[in-house]
């Protein structure tokens, strides 16, 4: 029996959710969906893992879902493959990660957000309600940080070195110069030219900085705050610390080469200080991973300044 929805909208939405390997955490996502008082139009699961989490689908008959492989994994092929596949009619698109939970009201808030929008909004993200709490955030709010173009206090903003600061939970409906992919909404007609860098592979991380904060310079993106979410990360995300070190590092680097208004100088600087802090953690936790961490920052900034990236080339293509 189809759940009959609470409010009718102008717009119809797919939603495209890329999983691997998750199939507790993408249930009980999927159990959020249906127990809200909005239903999407349409679900796409893009499964990149081993064994197929298709069965699971039967479970939610009350949602108009379809099943996708893609092999091998990558959050940013996963997520072109399935806007390629969205339902023409659909004038919004967005993306939910496998594990967060959206709040009942969730969907109807940010619908009722975008009924009210203008053209001139490219997209909107769902506001986290558990953000964890900021690290380094004294060192983070110091002037000379943001004179220096490193970070800033103001929430969802992109700095001259090519870090971004982080969101959190607001209080109120905010722009910002970029989003975060794991449950956010877009406008249909922005991925006619624009789609997620499949150069960012697997795990992916900043693919979602990328995609944004391009879009940002075209149309205006925003939280909304009534539109609440909870993130559980899942046991597999960034799997191995020192390939998540070196990725840290190359990524940022490949960001601020695509984009020349941001400053490679004082990138290099952020990522010195990224490196520092990551070695603050790893000696008061003495965790492996945080170890790994360290020296993978380390790999990652002794190959550059060797000289021995592959970005450059990769920027030109």
């Amino acid at each position: 029996m189809v759940k009959e929805l609470t409010k009718k909208f102008r717009h119809k939405i797919s939603f495209i959710i890329a999983t691997k390997d998750r199939p507790v955490e993408l249930r009980r996502m999927l159990d959020s969906i249906i127990l809200g008082t909005t239903l999407p139009d349409e679900i796409i699961i893009v499964d990149g893992g081993q064994k197929k989490v298709a069965p699971i689908l039967e479970e939610f008959p009350g949602l108009k879902t379809r099943y996708m492989r893609c092999i091998p994994p990558s959050a940013t092929k996963q997520r072109n493959l399935g806007i390629q596949s969205a339902s023409p009619s659909s004038k919004l698109c967005g993306f939910l990660d496998d594990d967060i939970i959206l709040r009942p009201r969730a969907l109807e808030r940010m619908l009722t957000f975008w009924e009210g929008a203008n053209d001139s909004l490219g997209g909107a993200a769902f506001n986290m309600i558990n953000h964890p709490r900021k690290s380094a955030q004294t060192l983070k709010s110091l002037k000379i940080i943001e004179r220096l173009g490193l970070y800033s206090d103001k929430p969802g903003q992109v700095m001259a070195s090519g870090f971004q600061t982080m969101i959190g939970r607001v209080e109120q409906t905010i722009r910002v110069q970029w989003l975060p992919s794991g449950a956010s909404v877009f406008r249909r007609e922005v991925f006619s030219k624009n789609h997620f860098d499949e150069w960012f592979e697997g795990y992916s991380y900043l693919e979602d900085l990328d995609f944004s904060y391009s879009l940002s310079k075209i149309y205006d993106l925003a939280i909304v705050a009534e539109a609440e979410y909870y993130h559980y990360p899942g046991p597999k995300g960034r799997g191995n610390g020192i390939a998540f070190g070196l990725r840290e590092i190359n990524n940022r680097i490949y960001f601020v080469k695509k984009n020349p208004e941001l400053s490679f100088a004082k990138c290099f600087l952020g990522l010195i200080v990224r490196m520092a802090l990551s070695l603050i953690m790893a000696v008061r936790t003495f965790r492996p991973y945080d170890w790994q961490r360290v020296w993978g920052n380390f790999m990652g900034i002794g190959t550059l300044v060797l000289g021995q990236t592959r970005l450059d080339a990769k920027c030109k293509n």
